[in-house]
């Protein structure tokens, strides 16, 4: 609720001529310090925190400050801007422009200095490496979300109203509180090879020479290296479609289902055309939720092969060209390529979100 405002209160006026000066030096006066690199880098890290959540803070006072010296009318029309504007601004700068920097970058040579035309797209489409990286996305990401919201949807269903609910899903989300690279350093102990003469190191080898077989090189050992590497994936993904599709179940009337049972259907019939048409919406949310996670899966790949043994993915492709071979035309044109893959599923959502009033 707005209260009354009194444009004209003195105490007021030295209120907000106070308040500005400090929160622009405090502000300005910070983001020089941490430019010069005065201290150490944890030091650094510690100030950069206190400074920045205390400008912010100093940002929103100010602003409030300033707003409340106009009268009701004009601040119920210049608030709602004056508080998203910083963050329109912070989104702009660090996202707006670097992707219209990314897009210009694409159409560029290698050192960014010569116009390359369509050159690095036609690369992207026509380099063996990258259509294995491609091949390998398109495998990403209809193994990697089909088999996550699978699973996912079986365990959901599996642990709903049972005796053991609680345990079987926190058991299945545990993966999700471990990083892609942490997984990845875990998932490699497992795949870990040694020839057959020397005593195994990784779990899987280890209970195949156990059981007489001979140890392989799962990670080297193409296309299957890429299966095993999405195994990960899904391992780490079927936590989150566990928790989203699991609160979706709770939603399906139980009613509905009985009603359904009274008149002699299955549970099979009831699974295929009760439960899961209802939750429908949630699972087409999980499933392009965990499409995004797959398109820009990088980190898996960078700890388990780096991209080697044909492993490659766009992710990794893009990473190396820019960061490795230093060819910024190229990485660009691959990062706009990914972020052209990602904005048709990003739209889809946030029309759903939409028409669920989530915004």
């Amino acid at each position: 609720m707005i209260v009354s405002l009194h444009r004209r209160e003195p105490a007021r006026f030295f209120k907000v001529a106070a308040v500005l000066p400090i929160t622009v030096f405090i502000a300005a006066g910070g983001f020089l310090f941490l430019r010069a690199g005065m201290l150490p880098q944890v030091p650094t890290t510690i100030f950069a925190v206190v400074w920045g959540t205390s400008s912010v803070l100093l940002v929103f006072y100010s602003l409030n400050l300033l707003t409340q010296l106009l009268s009701v009318k004009a601040y119920n029309a210049v608030v709602p801007f004056v508080f998203i504007g910083p963050a329109v601004l912070i989104m702009s700068w660090y996202l707006l422009i670097p992707t219209l920097r990314t897009f210009y970058l694409s159409f560029m040579d290698k050192s960014s200095t010569g116009f390359a035309g369509l050159s690095n797209y036609v690369y992207v489409f026509t380099d063996a490496t990258m259509l294995s990286a491609l091949r390998n996305t398109v495998l990403w990401l209809v193994c990697g979300t089909f088999f996550s919201v699978l699973l996912g949807l079986s365990a959901a269903i599996l642990a709903d109203r049972s005796a053991i609910e609680k345990l079987g899903k926190t058991l299945v989300f545990l993966p999700m509180a471990i990083s892609l690279v942490g997984a990845g350093v875990i998932w490699k102990f497992i795949y870990a090879y040694r020839p057959a003469a020397d005593e195994q190191i990784g779990l899987l080898n280890a209970l195949v020479v156990f059981f007489g077989g001979e140890p392989r090189n799962w990670l080297g050992t193409a296309p299957a290296n890429n299966a095993f590497l999405i195994a990960i994936f899904v391992w780490l993904q079927t936590g989150f479609a566990l928790v989203v599709l699991s609160a979706a179940l709770k939603a399906v009337p139980v009613d509905m289902i009985e009603a359904a049972r009274i008149d002699g259907a299955g549970e099979w019939s009831v699974l295929t055309r009760i439960v899961v048409p209802s939750i429908a919406g949630s699972i087409v949310t999980v499933a392009t939720t965990i499409l995004l996670a797959a398109l820009k899966c990088f980190d898996i790949v960078f700890s388990m092969t780096n991209g080697l043994y044909g492993t490659e993915v766009l992710a990794s492709q893009q990473y190396k060209q820019m960061f490795k071979f230093l060819h910024y035309g190229r990485g660009s044109a691959i990062a706009v390529l990914i972020l052209i893959a990602v904005s048709p599923v990003i739209w889809y959502n946030l029309k759903e979100f939409g028409k669920r009033e989530v915004f």
